[in-house]
Protein backbone atom coordinates (compact mmCIF):
# COMPACT_ATOMS: atom_id res chain seq x y z
CA UNK A 1 0.00 0.00 0.00
CA UNK A 2 1.60 3.10 -0.87
CA UNK A 3 0.10 6.97 0.35
CA UNK A 4 0.71 10.08 -1.05
CA UNK A 5 -0.41 13.16 0.98
CA UNK A 6 -1.51 16.89 -0.63
CA UNK A 7 -2.91 19.68 0.52
CA UNK A 8 -0.45 21.61 2.83
CA UNK A 9 0.39 24.72 2.70
CA UNK A 10 1.02 28.18 4.48
CA UNK A 11 -1.94 29.63 5.89
CA UNK A 12 -2.91 32.66 8.58
CA UNK A 13 -4.47 31.58 12.27
CA UNK A 14 -8.00 31.04 11.97
CA UNK A 15 -7.79 29.55 8.53
CA UNK A 16 -8.38 26.38 7.17
CA UNK A 17 -6.93 23.59 5.09
CA UNK A 18 -7.58 20.43 3.64
CA UNK A 19 -4.96 17.52 3.65
CA UNK A 20 -5.85 14.38 1.37
CA UNK A 21 -3.78 11.19 1.60
CA UNK A 22 -4.48 9.40 -1.86
CA UNK A 23 -3.88 5.32 -1.42
CA UNK A 24 -2.67 2.72 -4.05
CA UNK A 25 -1.94 -0.59 -4.24
CA UNK A 26 -3.74 -3.16 -2.39
CA UNK A 27 -6.26 -0.73 -0.95
CA UNK A 28 -8.89 -4.04 -0.61
CA UNK A 29 -6.58 -5.08 2.37
CA UNK A 30 -6.62 -1.62 4.28
CA UNK A 31 -8.66 -1.24 7.69
CA UNK A 32 -8.38 1.44 9.81
CA UNK A 33 -6.52 5.03 8.51
CA UNK A 34 -4.95 7.71 10.47
CA UNK A 35 -3.09 11.32 10.60
CA UNK A 36 -0.48 12.32 12.87
CA UNK A 37 2.03 15.01 13.05
CA UNK A 38 5.40 15.94 14.17
CA UNK A 39 6.35 19.46 14.97
CA UNK A 40 9.84 20.40 15.07
CA UNK A 41 11.54 18.93 18.21
CA UNK A 42 8.79 16.89 19.34
CA UNK A 43 7.72 13.41 18.75
CA UNK A 44 4.93 12.41 16.78
CA UNK A 45 1.55 12.35 17.70
CA UNK A 46 -1.64 11.31 16.64
CA UNK A 47 -4.15 13.63 15.13
CA UNK A 48 -7.13 10.94 14.35
CA UNK A 49 -8.43 7.65 13.07
CA UNK A 50 -10.88 6.62 11.10
CA UNK A 51 -12.52 2.81 10.85
CA UNK A 52 -12.71 0.98 7.70
CA UNK A 53 -15.84 1.80 7.23
CA UNK A 54 -15.64 5.29 8.64
CA UNK A 55 -18.60 4.53 11.45
CA UNK A 56 -15.69 5.48 14.20
CA UNK A 57 -13.58 7.75 14.59
CA UNK A 58 -10.88 9.31 17.08
CA UNK A 59 -9.03 12.96 17.78
CA UNK A 60 -6.61 14.24 19.69
CA UNK A 61 -8.24 16.43 22.45
CA UNK A 62 -5.80 19.69 21.35
CA UNK A 63 -8.06 18.91 17.83
CA UNK A 64 -11.71 18.41 18.75
CA UNK A 65 -14.45 20.39 17.47
CA UNK A 66 -11.72 21.99 14.95
CA UNK A 67 -10.56 19.02 12.63
CA UNK A 68 -12.45 16.03 10.99
CA UNK A 69 -11.49 13.02 9.24
CA UNK A 70 -13.27 11.55 6.64
CA UNK A 71 -12.58 8.32 3.99
CA UNK A 72 -14.19 7.88 0.73
CA UNK A 73 -13.58 3.86 0.41
CA UNK A 74 -14.55 4.35 -3.83
CA UNK A 75 -11.82 6.92 -4.37
CA UNK A 76 -9.42 5.05 -1.93
CA UNK A 77 -8.50 8.35 -0.44
CA UNK A 78 -8.70 9.86 2.97
CA UNK A 79 -8.89 13.73 4.08
CA UNK A 80 -8.00 15.97 6.95
CA UNK A 81 -10.44 19.13 6.85
CA UNK A 82 -8.95 21.39 9.68
CA UNK A 83 -10.78 24.65 10.34
CA UNK A 84 -9.48 27.53 12.63
CA UNK A 85 -6.17 26.54 12.86
CA UNK A 86 -3.44 27.83 15.07
CA UNK A 87 0.39 28.07 14.98
CA UNK A 88 0.76 24.99 17.25
CA UNK A 89 -0.68 22.77 14.49
CA UNK A 90 2.39 23.91 12.47
CA UNK A 91 4.16 20.68 11.77
CA UNK A 92 4.80 17.74 8.92
CA UNK A 93 1.07 15.72 8.44
CA UNK A 94 1.82 12.33 7.93
CA UNK A 95 -1.39 9.70 7.13
CA UNK A 96 -1.41 6.14 7.87
CA UNK A 97 -2.74 2.91 6.42
CA UNK A 98 -3.28 -0.26 8.50
CA UNK A 99 -3.44 -3.24 5.97
CA UNK A 100 -3.32 -6.93 5.85
CA UNK A 101 -0.84 -8.89 3.85
CA UNK A 102 -1.37 -12.88 4.51
CA UNK A 103 -1.93 -13.30 8.19
CA UNK A 104 0.34 -10.15 9.31
CA UNK A 105 -0.22 -6.57 9.96
CA UNK A 106 0.77 -3.99 8.83
CA UNK A 107 1.51 0.11 8.84
CA UNK A 108 1.62 2.30 5.78
CA UNK A 109 3.11 5.90 6.22
CA UNK A 110 3.15 8.67 3.73
CA UNK A 111 6.09 11.15 2.97
CA UNK A 112 4.16 13.73 4.72
CA UNK A 113 3.05 17.16 3.86
CA UNK A 114 4.56 20.61 5.78
CA UNK A 115 1.20 23.02 7.63
CA UNK A 116 2.52 25.88 8.18
CA UNK A 117 0.17 28.08 10.66
CA UNK A 118 1.40 32.15 10.74
CA UNK A 119 -0.14 34.20 13.57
Amino acid sequence: VHLVESGGGLVQAGGSLRLSCAASGSTFSIDDMGWYRQAPGKQRELVANITTGGGSTNYADSVKGRFTISRDNAKNTMYLQMNSLQPEDTAVYYCTADYVDGIAWYRSWGQGTQVTVSS
